[in-house]
């Protein structure tokens, strides 16, 4: 059997890394069962490809031009199965299939929330059922709501996401600091909703002994900026940009938050449950198969910036709470949520079309 995994481009986010994750370990682990080969423009990400000679390098905006090298590929590698890992990736497969006329397989591994959902679920619905072969969820919660719009049970499987636990290790948490410092790490866009994160640190700048951390990079920055000199934060809140090592901002951060407005199942929380830093989120999208409430981190049931503040209080004054959850969640890590697990259940879904 004969893989194509595509995605759009490889920049730094989640979509992104486990595209990567699949690519590296599939080929370490399960080449002997199977030649697995990758496309997508080019980013940051480019570098954690492992096989270079199977990698097919995609443009970003010319679509036509990947289609025909893509076209070309498929028939010289005599590629049997794609795998796209986006919604446009889907259509370049259906395309791919009607020009090279061949009986291609095509799966999708759905991470967000699409443009069809929010305007035409009914064309989603259509396109799923008649021409993809098997629709991957990264959680439970939207393998439901695609079936409530009309998806075929049979089409859709959850396959959680997975950390690659050697790169995110364990980290006993230091209760004798001087300063509790609390993070965010995430694509800084408007679904992230770091407004709350600010306005958080806002209520508590009166408050010594705190710190508070935003990683990453994207189109809010400006916004982010001014609201932090408009609080008069500058003193409060550290601007980090993109990181290249997210295990260590995890792991350096005494609390990481989420809030925000839609998650499908976001790869950051296992991250942070892997390094032992505990979690505070809100309740949204598949967020709650990660996280059980009061053992393995706080679930926010609204966007209130006292609940928040309530709980990271809590966290910070409570040792016995604080090192619970960060065992705790590795624990559900260790045995639920591993890149090697997700792998191998992909690789199923592959060999069993």
């Amino acid at each position: 059997m004969r893989i194509l995994l595509m995605t759009d481009k490889l920049i730094m986010g989640g979509a992104e890394i486990y595209f990567c994750k699949l690519e590296n370990l599939l080929e370490k682990e399960f080449s002997k069962d199977a030649s697995f080969f990758t496309a997508a423009a080019g980013g940051e990400l480019i570098e954690k490809i492992r096989n270079r000679t199977n990698f097919i390098p995609l443009t970003r905006k010319r679509h036509l031009v990947n289609l025909v090298r893509l076209c070309r590929e498929v028939k010289k590698r005599e590629i049997d199965v794609i795998h796209a890992n986006s919604l446009r990736m889907v259509f370049y497969a259906i395309g791919i299939k009607m020009m090279v006329r061949k009986k291609l397989k095509i799966i999708y591994t759905k991470h967000n929330v699409t443009f069809f959902e929010k305007h035409n679920k009914r064309l989603l619905v259509r396109l799923l059922n008649s021409s993809i072969n098997r629709v991957i969820t990264v959680s439970d919660h939207e393998r439901e709501n695609l079936l409530r719009i009309g998806v075929k049970p049979e089409k859709v499987i959850t396959i959680h996401n997975g950390v690659d636990l050697s790169q995110f290790s364990y980290h006993q948490k230091n209760s004798e600091k001087s300063v509790f410092h609390i993070g965010i790490l995430g694509r800084l866009s408007e679904e992230k909703n770091h407004k709350l994160f600010l306005d958080i640190a806002k209520s508590l700048k009166n408050v010594s002994g705190l710190m508070f951390h935003i990683a990453g990079n994207g189109p809010e920055l400006s916004r982010i900026k001014e609201i932090i000199k408009e609080y008069d934060l500058t003193d409060r809140v550290v601007l980090l940009g993109e990181v290249n090592a997210p295990e260590k901002f995890i792991a350096d951060m005494d609390v990481l938050l989420l809030t925000s407005h839609r998650e499908v199942f976001p790869m950051v929380l296992l991250e942070a449950m892997a390094v032992g830093t505990p979690i505070i989120s809100v309740n949204t999208g598949g967020i709650s198969e990660a996280i059980d409430d009061n053992e393995t981190g706080f679930l926010i049931s609204n966007y209130s910036v006292q609940a928040f503040i309530e709980k990271i209080m809590e966290m910070r004054a409570n040792d016995m709470v604080r090192d619970s959850f960060s065992r705790s969640g590795r624990i559900k890590v260790e045995s639920q949520f591993t890149s090697e697990n997700m792998t191998k259940l992909t690789l199923n879904e592959y060999l069993n079309l």
